[in-house]
């Protein structure tokens, strides 16, 4: 069940329709987290967006592998080729191992995007278990003469590359400006030219994270992990890459040119970008004071936050504006998404009981059909959002009785309605999720208690008293009665 899919292809800066070059099979790689700290709000949306493009491009009947990395070397401050690595710094700050401190906000990132209902990739390679992949990278890009050695480090060299090729196509920047408008700063003075960026990186002294090659120890280059793994796993060409709006320049353009100055050709068919989110109308930063991470969202700690907010009304929020758009956080805009989501899981509930009649005053397939075109259209969810909320008002004005359903008709609007919002948007019961923890947390004391009864009924006080010590030890408050037992969680 394939589908004319449009997407806007930042390269061409135009809606294209999307035909996979190897259909039905579909590559899409997307730039994942700097692994060395904790995740925020910035990280959710590209999360949600590109979770939302892979659910809604399976559903579509495409085979779609997935990769997302995860850079946990290379990444130097200022998003520079000199200064200290960002996973390395928070090693030091934290005197622990650099891959002990990747490996923890790493765990922390999935546990977000668990809770945010993220599925997880079909591959999710990271930096540092790709060296060798990189340095022949590296390798090609110097055999191919866009690339020059200085001092056991390698840089690419953007004005031999634009002789040829064109630097800058997918910003719009010109190589003119680049050259009038970039200095010469300092630790830099290897390089022949300001704009050139580092593919491999000599390590000092110092430098934790450093690997052998044929150039002595170093590290690679920010930019090069996304090449160099996106064609390991997907091949010298693939249909989607996707990614924040900030990493456009220089990080991506900067993939581009690695790719066609070793390849000699494209890799990426589809480019594809999520915008940011502000806060208040402020881009979101820790030096602005505006900084929330997800577990402060999850738990309303941050003092900007007017109470906690559920993982599943964050993902609403982020659904309800297209992806290319600016979407502004404010307590305001989570509290209406609350009410939203309240509304959308009060009407999958309503749709469950809702009493058939002899013959139908709804056009049911409407609906499905009007959420296909929307998310057809560039992953309208405003649209599709919209659409759903119409059919909220008609779900409920069934309920009254004002509108009719066949049973048929009813038992289709409910299919439909829970693949659109929870197969295709995400969206599950954050409540029920809980309540059922819970349910399980009590049925699991009740058999431990019973376990309880009958040793104590054994004369077996040793068992007796050790099952009613270990649930004291949890919080669980036991009192015995004359046939049974009582119990609370203090």
């Amino acid at each position: 069940m394939t589908s004319s899919i449009q997407l806007y292809n930042t390269l061409s800066r135009k809606k294209e329709n999307f035909e996979p070059l190897n259909a039905p099979h579909v590559g899409m790689y997307v730039c994942g987290p700097t692994v060395y700290g904790d995740p925020h709000l910035g990280h959710a949306r590209p999360a949600v967006t590109f979770d939302l493009l892979f659910r809604y491009l399976t559903y579509c009947g495409y085979k779609v592998r997935y990769v997302r990395n995860i850079t946990d070397v290379g990444h130097l401050e200022n998003d520079a080729d000199a200064g200290e690595d960002k996973v390395a710094k928070k090693a030091r700050i934290e005197r622990q191992e650099p891959m002990e401190v990747a490996q923890r906000y790493a765990n922390r990132y999935h546990d977000a995007m668990r809770l945010l209902n993220v599925l997880p990739p079909s591959i999710e390679p990271c930096a540092s278990g790709h060296i060798i992949e990189q340095i022949a990278l590296v390798q090609e890009i110097l055999k191919s003469g866009f690339a020059y050695e200085v001092s056991g480090s390698v840089y690419f060299d953007v004005a031999a590359y634009s002789k040829k090729y064109t630097y800058g196509k997918l910003s719009g920047r010109v190589l003119d400006d680049l050259m009038a408008n970039t200095r010469n700063l300092d630790g830099q003075d290897d390089k022949r030219n300001p704009f050139d960026f580092a593919l491999w990186k000599k390590a000092s002294p110092e430098h934790i994270m450093r690997w052998a090659s044929p150039w002595g120890d170093g590290f690679p280059g920010w930019h090069l992990e996304c090449s160099a793994m996106s064609t390991k796993y997907l091949g010298e060409t693939f249909d989607i890459h996707g990614g924040g709006l900030d990493l456009i320049f220089p990080h991506h353009e900067c993939e581009i040119a690695q790719s066609v100055a070793a390849c000699g050709h494209d890799a990426v068919r589809m480019w594809v970008h999520n915008n940011m989110i502000t806060i208040n109308g402020q881009k979101m930063g820790k030096s602005l004071g505006n900084f929330i991470t997800l577990e402060e969202l999850f738990g309303g700690s941050h003092r900007l936050l007017a109470q906690p907010y559920s993982p599943m009304t964050i993902r609403f929020f982020i659904l309800q504006a297209h992806y290319r758009s600016t979407l502004d956080f404010s307590n305001e805009a989570l509290q209406a998404a609350e009410k939203g989501l309240q509304r959308l899981l009060a009407a999958q509930k309503t749709l469950a009981h809702l009493k058939p009649s002899s013959k139908s005053t709804l056009d049911v397939p409407r609906f499905m059909a009007s959420c296909r075109a929307a998310l057809n259209d560039d992953l309208n969810t405003a649209l599709a959002l919209a659409t759903i909320a119409e059919w909220i008002k008609n779900i409920n004005s069934v309920k009254a009785g004002a509108e009719t359903l066949t049973a048929a008709d009813a038992a289709l609007l409910s299919k439909d309605f829970t693949t659109v919002t929870t197969d295709i948007l995400g969206i599950k019961d954050d409540s029920q999720a809980d309540a059922e923890k819970k349910d399980l947390a009590t049925d699991l004391i009740n058999i431990l208690l019973n376990l309880r009864l009958q040793a104590k009924a054994a004369k077996d006080f040793s068992t007796s008293d050790k099952i009613r010590n270990e649930l004291a030890a949890l919080g669980v408050t036991v009192k015995d009665t004359k046939e049974s037992f009582e119990w609370s969680i203090a």
